[in-house]
Order: structure tokens, then C-alpha cells, then sequence
């Protein structure tokens, strides 16, 4: 019976199969294998041992490999008495030179080269959807916020294209760890290559290469866990991107604002006891599995802080950091790109709560006005500020207080002032930043 939600409730199936059992078994089993044929290819070991090990590795099953653990209590050991089995006379150079780790971290980094290229793939989905919403609403003037307060006009193509590009710089970040989280070693008992003799460093080479990975520099027993440690912080800033995201869809869709909703289906129920509920409960999904995703770091750092030449204490941790932020990175990429394809629109609303202050946000253009005609700027500020409180204060539009004021009145008429108030004509170079960052980001893989 499941009992982990990742089992049963979140993730998709193709990072699921990334990190299961039957996986982590294939991907050793191909360590060792390319292991014996590099040594054959150095006349380390006798020739055509590492094709009866190839053949071998096709024999071995996961239930004979967990009835030998449950034996010896050694998980590596057990894949090695395994293959041995079914390798005829060449069993006896099975894991020749090598320690569990060399297997296990080689491992590890197929496994995070795998799952990097579905995390990519992924995010430039989700970074194609942020554009295209950027260029569809990016005449959808709204209203700003700032403290959580209205604020000038902005628009939501403003919005979109922010994100994308935050999307963007996750995508050339993980562009940039991939080569170092994605090492393969050879290194011995503590480094040396003592075992592999003057061949060490070639074993290695040669057994990274027939596996389409990079060999690391040096390492002790393990490979450094710096570098894991920035795959999981990639992921644990990629994730609070999508909570900053969802944060403000949730926001944008209460009641008293409802400027967007997730989609709803048709049959769909929002509450057990109140029938007309409508929750975003796909945007709050990502916000709360972004906090598990982000709890991973933590771990994962003090993973790389061992003993000496290495101790245990970031096997049992890294078991469940590596497959569980995995899973849950994606599921929240894949989600959030779902909620922005479907996300709907109230423009009478957008429009609503862009006139909700009757005038009052529209102040700043009519400062910058007053001091192109030659008010000063701090002058002009405290004039604005003025009418602002006095039309606040006694509930007139700020149009009106702004007439009221005779230095406003002697510097600008009042078809100025109305236009001037106009949010559609006080969005800057909003729609302009749009088109350039959509151009530039299309232009990428």
C-alpha cells in the first residue's frame, strides 16, 4: 500500500521512472559494465571479460539483487554478487579496483544528467507559455500594487514577461551546473586509485566516456557534494519562482479583486460545505510543495560535510533529497505552466479596481507633468500629495481636487488633467519592454 504522496498523489511518470528501483539497478548495472570494458580496453583485465559482464547485466534481476542484500546487508555488494552470478567465468573481475561509491555517485550522475534534461525541458515549456501570455496581454492595462496597495498602471503583459525572464535565467543557471552536478569518478577507497594502479586515471577517463559523462578532477571516496548541493538550490529557487508566481495569481483571484481565475471544471467541487466556492487550489499546491522543495537544501549541504575521506551520513539522506525534490520540482513546473495556459480573465474587473481611487493613482503623471511646465519637482510632489489627501478625505474624484488647486488650474487645463488621469496612456514603455524580451526569448532553446 503507498503511503508517500509522491507514490500515489504528486509528480509525473517519466521523473518518477528517473529515480525508481528497477532504474537505479539498470544504471549500476551500466557502471560496472562500462567499468570492465575500460579495463579491457587498457589490457587491465582479460579480453572479452567485459562483453560476458555486458551479457551478465541483462540476466540480473531486481529480486535477486534485494534477496542478497537481505543476506549481506551490503546494497552494492549485492549488485555485485548478482552480475557475478550471470557472468560466467568473467565474475571474478565484476567491480575489479572499484569501491561501492564509484558505482553508486557514477550512478547518481546518470540519474541527475536524466532528470536535468526533463527539468529543462519542462521549464522552456513553462517560459514559451510565459511569453506567449506576455504578448497576448500586454495592452491589458491593470493596476499596480506596491505594499499591497494600488499603485500606477502597469500591464499584465508587464507581469508575464517579468517571469519569463526570471524562467529564463533558471534555464541558463541550469545550462551552467549541468557539466559540474553531472561527474563521474573512478577514485578507489580514498581517492588514490591505489587499486587501479598506474591505470587509474585512464580507467576512469575511459569508463566516464563510454557513459557520456565528465570524469571528476579528484575526489576521495565520494564525489564533493558542492556540487549536488547546487542542483538541489537550483531546484529550491526554481520553485520559489513558481510560489512568487502563484502567490500572485492567488492574490489577483480573491474575491474583492477577482482580476483572474484558475480553470474550473465543469464538475468541479470547491468546497465540501460551500457550494460556491472557487479555490485555486493548483496555485496553492505549488506554493506548499515549494516549501518541501526549498526544506532539501538544508540537507543537502550539510551532505558535504563529511568525515575525512567520507562517512554514511548523506546515503540515507540523499535517498530521499535527490528522487523527492526531483519529482516535485517538475510537478510544480508542470502545474504552474498549466495554470498559466488556463488561467481566465475578468477585464471588467481589471478595469474596476484600475479606477477603484477614483484618480488618486494616476497622481505621479500628473507631477511629472506640472514639473515639465516648470513647477518644481519636490513642489509639484507636495501639490499632488495635497490634492491627493483632500480628495481621499472628502471622496471626490481627484480630477475635481486637482481643479480645485489653483497652481494645478494655471499650469494645465482640464482636458490635460483628463487625459493625463487616462491609465491606457500612463503605462510607459510597457508594451515596448514586452516585444523585446519575446523577441530575444524566442530566439532560444
Amino acid at each position: 500500500m503507498a503511503i508517500h504522496p509522491v507514490e500515489y498523489r504528486y509528480g509525473h511518470a517519466e521523473m518518477k521512472a528517473v529515480w525508481n528501483e528497477h532504474t537505479r539497478l539498470s544504471k549500476m548495472l551500466s557502471v560496472e559494465a562500462a567499468l570492465a570494458k575500460a579495463q579491457v580496453h587498457l589490457n587491465y583485465i582479460p579480453k572479452g571479460m567485459d562483453e560476458k559482464i555486458s551479457n551478465g547485466v541483462k540476466k540480473v534481476t531486481l529480486d535477486r539483487v534485494k534477496e542478497i542484500e537481505d543476506e549481506i546487508h551490503h546494497d552494492v555488494m549485492a549488485v555485485v554478487l548478482a552480475l557475478a552470478e550471470q557472468s560466467q567465468d568473467a565474475g571474478k573481475w565484476v567491480h575489479f579496483g572499484a569501491t561501492s561509491n564509484d558505482i553508486l555517485d557514477t550512478a547518481t550522475a546518470l540519474q541527475i544528467k536524466d532528470a536535468l534534461l526533463i527539468l529543462r525541458k519542462e521549464t522552456v515549456k513553462l517560459r514559451q507559455v510565459l511569453i506567449e501570455s506576455a504578448l497576448l496581454h500586454k495592452n491589458t492595462v491593470c493596476a499596480g500594487r506596491t505594499h499591497g496597495q494600488i499603485g500606477v498602471p502597469t500591464t499584465y503583459g508587464l507581469r508575464f514577461a517579468i517571469w519569463a525572464s526570471e524562467i529564463d535565467r533558471h534555464i541558463e543557471r541550469l545550462d551552467q551546473l549541468t557539466p559540474r552536478a553531472t561527474v563521474g569518478k573512478m577514485s578507489g577507497a580514498v581517492g588514490t586509485q591505489a587499486a587501479f594502479g598506474k591505470k587509474g586515471i585512464e580507467i576512469q577517463e575511459k569508463t566516464m566516456e563510454y557513459l557520456g559523462i565528465e570524469a571528476a578532477d579528484v575526489s576521495n571516496q565520494v564525489i564533493q557534494r558542492d556540487r549536488h548541493a547546487e542542483f538541489v538550490m537550483w531546484m529550491a529557487n526554481t520553485v520559489t519562482t513558481l510560489d512568487k508566481i502563484c502567490i500572485e495569481i492567488r492574490s489577483l483571484a480573491r474575491s474583492e479583486i477577482a482580476e483572474v481565475e484558475e480553470s474550473f471544471g465543469k464538475k468541479q467541487v470547491g468546497s465540501s460545505t460551500m457550494p460556491h466556492k472557487r479555490n485555486p487550489i493548483k496555485s496553492e499546491q505549488v506554493c506548499g510543495l515549494a516549501r518541501i522543495v526549498r526544506a532539501m537544501v538544508e540537507p543537502e549541504l550539510r551532505n558535504n560535510t563529511l568525515w575525512d575521506e567520507r562517512d554514511l551520513t548523506n546515503s540515507s539522506c540523499e535517498r530521499i533529497v535527490f528522487p523527492e525534490s526531483c519529482v516535485l520540482t517538475d510537478h510544480c513546473i508542470r502545474l504552474t505552466t498549466t495554470i498559466i495556459r488556463n488561467l481566465r480573465f475578468y477585464p471588467e474587473n481589471i478595469r474596476k479596481n484600475l479606477n477603484l481611487l477614483n484618480g488618486l493613482n494616476m497622481g505621479e503623471a500628473i507631477m511629472i507633468e506640472l514639473s515639465k511646465k516648470g513647477v518644481g519637482r519636490q513642489e509639484a510632489h507636495e501639490i499632488v500629495r495635497q490634492c491627493a489627501m483632500s480628495a481621499r478625505e472628502s471622496g471626490i474624484h481627484m480630477k475635481d481636487a486637482l481643479l480645485a488647486n489653483e497652481t494645478v488650474s494655471e499650469y494645465l487645463a482640464e482636458s490635460e488633467i483628463i487625459q493625463l488621469m487616462d491609465p491606457d496612456n500612463y503605462i510607459g514603455t510597457a508594451v515596448e519592454q514586452v516585444d523585446s524580451l519575446a523577441a530575444k526569448l524566442q530566439k532560444r532553446k
